[in-house]
């Protein structure tokens, strides 16, 4: 697939693959810029916090550039449906809210079941034999 199919922004799935990476870089960025972000590791009870939300931060750096890049949608897609469920898991903790707007984690489910329905379709759209990881082919 050329890089113009994949960011052929007719396409609905490269525009939920963008949107899906994208909204990961405001997140990046409040993790190394906010100081109250660390405030919410703290409160949820992650130990040590700092390398929790730094570990999150670089997990969420290298979504972004799988999913922007449409590398390995298949399998980055389930780790970001992983790691945005126990997000919403921790918000739900610290919170108990399903609002998005009142601090719930509605925003998180809805982001980790699109990282899921990318991860699906780019397994069922991929030819036989082609999805190759660390040298393992697939089918």
């Amino acid at each position: 697939m050329s890089w113009a199919d994949k960011f052929n922004l007719l396409n609905e799935f490269n525009i939920l693959r963008i949107i899906c990476a994208v909204f990961l870089v405001p997140h990046i960025i409040a993790k190394f810029t906010v100081p109250a972000a660390l405030k919410f590791y703290v409160d949820v009870g992650f130990k040590p916090p700092a390398f929790w939300m730094y570990l999150a931060g670089a997990i969420e750096a290298v979504l972004f550039v799988a999913l922007f890049f449409d590398l390995y949608v298949w399998f980055f897609g389930v780790i970001g449906f992983i790691h945005l469920m126990v997000a919403a898991a921790a918000t739900y903790k610290l919170t108990r809210n399903w609002i998005w707007v009142i601090g719930g984690i509605e925003f998180c489910v809805f982001w980790a079941i699109c990282c899921l329905v990318l991860a699906m379709h780019a397994w069922h759209t991929a030819a036989p034999g082609s999805i190759n990881f660390l040298g393992v082919v697939l089918n």
